[in-house]
């Protein structure tokens, strides 16, 4: 039986949700029905990961970048292009908004019989400048035209594309964005909870709020140490732990600062170990301003951690409010503080959302059930190739 050959192109390999499940994907994807190769920007977290991952033809193009550069985008688009040609790949499957732009027209342009991208979220938001945002979703309807498939990772991504004319409703298909469940629970199961705290110095009194997240305008954590300032108003043993960096770093450090803080919370940097940090949080506590499917959220539930978070996106499918959660209306910093503290001033309301936490995750975000519906979408289009 032939090989399909699949590339798979990212902006850039960070410790995020979206990069960690393409890698997860092309390390599983069927090697006796797939042959499998990866497209990225150099100097992610994850590069050397990506390396590692056996049968796996990895390309790094140094030209792709995050930030808008004319110059650099178009010699990577050429890089891109060149690569694809030279492979000659029947599925190229694209993540992330520069990717996802910069890769579906050299996909295109190499004449790539199948084009699929990911929505992990639009690379357009309510927050930019409004010809910025047409110029973005001007770029997806464009490209849309010729993506044979838009996997979106909520109902929500579908209903705003179909709602702004990107793709029709027969291009989109709903795959989450899954999480190694069973891992998860095994590694916060075989955690010791009193080890990571003396590691961390929090006492084992202190209730701690966690944050996973880039440093970055989207995940707004500047928000979040704003929020933090709010509840040790009412609760002032609360520990908070910021498990990510980025390029807002230097802002959150003056805003600990400026609230006066620096004893209570504690920047970790990129950290792996996210099911033994779960394990002795008591609430996950997120400030996005919009959203895909954010990973660490599911991973906080499936750890009994109660998600509180602005009522953005993909959010709104996970968390139900006064269930396992609290969502807020987005930038009411002080709503979401007092939230907080009634829950941490309410035992009983505090177990029952941790309680119906674990229940909350099916097996529909499994990570592995994921993969399994990516590769049923690449045998749909073999008689095209």
């Amino acid at each position: 039986m032939k090989k399909i050959k699949v590339f798979h192109v990212v902006t850039l390999l960070e410790l995020g949700g979206a990069q960690q499940n393409t890698l997860f994907t092309v390390s599983h994807l069927n090697r006796e029905k797939f042959e499998v190769g990866l497209i990225c920007g150099l100097g992610g977290y994850l590069d050397e990961e990506a390396k590692k991952i056996p049968q796996l033809k990895v390309y790094f193009v140094n030209k792709l970048v995050r930030p808008i550069h004319p110059l650099y985008d178009f010699i990577a688009l050429i890089k891109i292009y060149k690569i694809l040609k030279k492979e000659g790949p029947q599925v190229v499957h694209t993540h992330s908004s520069k990717a996802g732009i910069i890769g579906r027209i050299a996909a295109q342009l190499a004449g790539v019989p199948c084009i699929i991208h990911s929505i992990h979220g639009f690379g357009f938001n309510p927050f930019q400048k409004i010809w910025v945002r047409k110029f973005f979703i001007f770029l997806e309807k464009w490209i849309g035209k010729f993506t044979h498939q838009l996997i979106a990772v909520t109902k929500e991504n579908i209903q705003e594309g179909l709602s702004l004319g990107i793709g029709k409703a027969e291009q989109y298909t709903l795959i989450r964005s899954g999480v190694d469940i069973i891992k998860i629970k095994k590694e916060a199961g075989n955690s010791n909870p009193d080890l990571l705290r003396k590691e961390l110095g929090i006492s084992p009194q202190s209730k701690i709020i966690l944050n996973v997240a880039p440093f970055k305008i989207q995940k707004d954590p500047v928000t979040f140490i704003k929020m933090a300032g709010l509840v040790l108003q009412a609760v002032p043993e609360i520990q908070f732990l910021m498990v990510g960096d980025g390029e807002l770093r230097t802002d959150i450090e003056k805003e600990i600062k400026k609230q006066g803080i620096e004893k209570n919370i504690q920047l970790l940097g990129w950290r792996r170990d996210i099911p033994q940090i779960l394990q002795i949080s008591d609430l996950f506590v997120l400030t996005s301003l919009w959203e895909g499917l954010p990973r660490a959220a599911l991973e906080a539930l499936i750890a009994g951690n109660p998600v509180i978070a602005f009522a953005v996106d993909g959010l709104k499918e996970i968390v139900k409010n006064n269930q396992n959660g609290f969502l807020i209306p987005p930038d009411h910093v002080d709503e979401m503080a007092e939230k907080i503290v009634q829950i941490l001033q309410d035992q009983s309301l505090l177990q029952s959302l941790k309680k119906n936490a674990i229940q909350t995750i099916d097996d529909s975000f499994d990570i592995y059930n994921m993969v399994f519906k990516q590769e049923e979408l690449y045998q749909k289009f073999k008689s095209q190739f």
